[in-house]
């Protein structure tokens, strides 16, 4: 017994300390949890933040979790949600995957104690509403910067998205249609009855996504329910306005111009497939019958090419979903917190938002904005339109509606940063002609990169993963991404402009947007939406 006090005294003179336990033990409100601990950072997986959704809780709001006795193993992640497999046509749903998968992962600093209050920053994935998980390679770099982090699931596809009239009818005080969205705020309720016993701040809690996750954000900052569960946000293209993920109304068709046929009406189409008549509660019965993998049905979202649409995408039900995110915006009915928002420089190109096959075609369906389109986008008519095309499908869907949703924010005293990502590799140039692509900030943001066959990445591509992933957690723990070793990035004002300019060589500027002339033909087009389609435009 001398002889280990002697130790620990020895340690203590030298400024050492005995080794921390490699399996620490946490007890949320629903049972004590043990997790590993990797160096300076202790990591939890798999703790289940609702009960499983399955059988007659398929297309309800998520369960409360039922408590267990002794210590659960958090040491490994639980099932992703179910989602497609591959190859695609195969029936199978996607390894890994499972209807059971309401699961939270966390890394936090090691030895933090409860009560610490450390910021706490909530990662939603993307993956278009139906593939994707809250499992990444590692939240290690944002523990090493003071900051707790969690991912979690949330269900995709027909499972996360349905509504059919037995469904609407059963049950009537609970919430319909987006049940992804349920499962979300379920995440943000688990956040702060249990964060605190990780040593964080329930009160100081950042909510970041990227694509679909990214229009989660937008969904959470204008969902009623949600509000008081966060006090900042983050998207990651996650557009801002109508017409991408933003909200299929329920049981009203032709009510929308962008989603005529209704979320109802979907599912009928969705049931007639698998031979299922009727819309009654036996109808429904057989519904929550059909296996997993049917329900999944390969990730198709028509019945064959060009036939009825069966899969909704997120469902504006009035009660729940009472608005889209615009329409809140414009109304001022949102979160007033602080936001950082922004874009990559070419996310998508093709035939995403528009089918033009020339650059004249693509212009004439600005109508009478044409010359103001063709001087924003081809100023000296030598622009390749594979080019054109993709910045404009980048403008329409993300880059113009996140100014418009910082400017609503500014407009309600909110501070806002604004940036655009384009930043391309030396090992990506060949598969990025003209800028940074759909997801392509994701790993710097995380701090974790490495080259598509897992080698080390250059030195420069090291430099710029830590820079964003410093400017993110001080944005968590402050509400401004700021500190005195980073380049600033300036607030945004709509008099200035001003945005974080993050180049293709990797340099970080704060200048006036360069992309200003572009948006504002695209803000032009959308204040002219209605008349643009009804004339066959935009």
């Amino acid at each position: 017994m001398k002889k280990i006090l002697l130790h620990l005294a020895i340690f203590s003179c030298l400024g050492l300390q005995a080794q921390q336990t490699t399996e620490p033990v946490v007890h949320t409100a629903s049972g004590k949890v043990k997790g590993v601990t990797e160096g300076d950072v202790s990591i939890f997986k798999g703790i289940p933040y609702a009960a499983p959704p399955t059988g007659e809780f398929r297309w309800r709001p998520p369960q409360p979790v039922k408590a267990w006795d002794g210590i659960r193993d958090a040491t490994k992640y639980g099932a992703s949600c179910a989602q497609a497999g591959w190859p695609r046509g195969s029936g199978a749903i996607a390894e890994g995957s499972s209807e059971d998968c309401l699961y939270l992962n966390l890394w936090v600093p090691s030895g933090t104690k409860p009560g610490a209050k450390l910021p706490v920053m909530v990662w939603i994935h993307g993956g278009g509403f139906v593939g994707g998980s809250g499992i990444i390679s590692s939240g290690t770099q944002f523990a090493k910067q003071g900051v707790i982090l969690m991912t979690f699931n949330y269900r995709l596809g027909r499972l996360g998205h349905f509504a059919f009239p037995a469904l609407s009818e059963e049950h009537p005080d609970e919430p319909k249609g987006s049940y992804a969205y349920m499962d979300q705020i379920a995440a943000l309720k688990w956040v702060q009855e249990n964060i605190a016993a990780f040593g964080g701040d329930p009160d100081n809690v950042t909510i970041f996504g990227q694509s679909a996750g990214g229009v989660s954000v937008h969904s959470l900052m204008t969902i009623p329910a949600a509000r008081g569960l966060f006090h900042k946000a983050i998207s990651q293209s996650g557009g801002g306005r109508d017409g991408v993920l933003t909200g299929r109304p329920i049981n009203k068709e032709n009510s929308d111009a962008l989603y005529p046929v209704s979320a109802e009406t979907i599912g009928i189409n969705f049931a007639r497939k698998h031979g299922i008549e009727g819309t009654d509660a036996e109808a429904l019965a057989k519904l929550r019958a059909l296996s997993v993998e049917e329900i999944v049905d390969g990730g198709q979202e028509n019945d064959g090419e060009n036939g009825p649409r069966i899969y909704s995408g997120p469902i504006l039900d009035g009660k729940f979903v009472v608005t889209t995110a615009e329409s809140a915006y414009n109304a001022g009915r949102f979160a007033k917190v602080p936001l950082m928002i922004g874009s990559n420089s070419a996310e998508i190109g093709g035939e995403f938002v528009n089918s033009s096959k020339s650059k004249e075609e693509l212009f004439s369906m600005f109508g009478e904005l044409k010359n103001e389109a063709k001087a924003a986008y081809d100023p000296n008519g030598d622009k390749d339109f594979a080019e054109i095309i993709t910045l404009f499908n980048t403008d329409w869907v993300w880059g113009e509606p996140a100014r418009f949703t910082a400017r609503k924010f500014v407009a309600n005293a909110q501070p806002v940063y604004i940036y655009q990502y384009g930043y391309v590799p030396p090992s990506m140039k060949e598969w990025m002609r003209f800028g940074a692509g759909h997801g392509a900030e994701v790993p710097f943001v995380f701090g974790n990169v490495v080259n598509r066959d897992g080698s080390s990445v250059d030195a420069e591509s090291e430099k710029l993963a830590t820079i964003m992933n410093t400017y993110w957690a001080n944005f968590a723990k402050t509400g401004n991404p700021n500190s005195q070793e980073l380049a600033n990035w300036p607030i945004y004002n709509e008099k200035a402009d001003c945005i974080l300019d993050i180049q293709p060589d990797g340099n970080l500027v704060g200048k006036s947007d360069p992309r200003k002339a572009r948006f504002n033909v695209i803000e032009k087009a959308f204040e002219h939406r209605e008349r643009l389609q009804t004339r066959g435009g935009i």
